[in-house]
């Protein structure tokens, strides 16, 4: 009988310890799923209008960006959107590195980009949220605010080195290109345009879209190179201001090379309809494994408000149509 109560004893205890390793060895296997890049993870606390995250923009889009995160905000008031602004080049490469779980740059992830975040179990997700475009613009004394397609080419190829060469009456001297940064957005996307390994000596870099608008203030032989996100708002003042201090120049139709043709600026109608020639698309990529934060914010931009404030920043919105209206004097 002794032999039969110690035996029903040890059954409980090796029972009730066999549930402890079970119960264990599966939290040990949640928490490893956790860990993993496509697990859920118990530090994840944010969700689609709450929390809290870190979103690297290109320095292009700030002006639209800060109202896109303005207006999130005020509307889920337990929603705080980290804005980190930086050059393309930056921002990409935080994102690849674990630092930022989404961006907004001008253009897609290359293939091996993608590949490399799907072998750790990310899937990004991009989302076409805007049309933009490269202004050029130049000192408010430069009477020439006009360039054909080719001399805009030219200019970047080295050909064109100097004002008299673009006008012959010009008495500005020796030409010079600004850009923001050599790893922005924009000098890339003119190296892409014109097939070019490397730009010519008339070519240097600021820091800034606003530096260059200083440095296309104070230079009248300067070309500034801008997103026109800058100066597209004319409600805004940062915007407006701007717009006082230099010129835009209109660029032709590429190809378009007769003295009588019409030169189109970068004005939300003529980006629309594709006569502006240097235009390009605008990307939000969410890269979170899990319905938080960072899918609310993009869902929000791509989305009729987020739209709305696209079409009001003077950019064409992804998503929504934009009506041309002809005004005839």
């Amino acid at each position: 009988m002794k032999r039969l109560i110690l035996s029903v004893k040890a059954m409980k205890i090796i029972r009730k310890n066999t549930t402890y390793c079970t119960n264990l060895i599966g939290i040990c296997f949640v928490l490893f799923i956790a860990s993993c890049g496509g697990g859920t993870n118990q530090k994840n606390s944010d969700t689609p209008t709450a929390g809290k995250i870190k979103v690297g923009v290109d320095d292009s889009y700030r002006l639209l960006m800060e109202a896109e995160r303005y207006t999130f905000e005020a509307m889920y008031k337990y929603a705080s959107i980290d804005t980190v602004f930086k050059t393309e080049a930056d921002v990409i490469n935080d994102f690849m590195n674990d630092s930022l779980p989404m961006i907004v740059v001008n253009r897609k992830l290359s293939e091996q980009q993608v590949a490399y975040l799907k072998e750790r179990q990310y899937i990004p997700k991009t989302t076409k949220i805007a049309i933009d475009a490269i202004a050029l613009i130049v000192n408010n004394e430069n009477p020439d605010t006009a360039l054909f397609f080719q001399t805009v080419k030219d200019i970047f190829q080295g050909k064109i080195t100097s004002w008299n060469q673009v006008n012959k009456k010009s008495k500005l001297k020796d030409l010079k290109v600004v850009f923001d940064n050599f790893k922005s957005g924009n000098p890339r996307y003119f190296k892409e345009r014109f097939a070019l390994e490397s730009f010519p000596a008339t070519c240097f870099a600021a820091q800034s879209n606003s530096e260059v608008i200083n440095y296309v203030e104070k230079n009248p032989n300067a070309i500034g190179v801008i997103s026109v996100n800058w100066i597209s708002d004319p409600a805004d003042t940062v915007s407006h201001n701007f717009l006082k201090r230099f010129k835009v120049i209109g660029i032709a139709l590429e190809g378009d090379n007769d003295p009588g043709t019409k030169f189109y600026r970068p004005f939300q109608g003529y980006i629309a309809e594709g006569a502006y020639p240097f235009t390009r698309d605008v990307y939000c990529i969410n890269r979170q494994p899990y319905s938080g934060l960072a899918y609310g914010f993009s869902s929000f931009m791509a989305g009729e408000k987020g739209q709305f404030i696209v079409l009001h920043s003077g950019l064409v919105p992804a998503a929504m149509p934009v009506r041309l209206v002809e005004i005839k004097h």
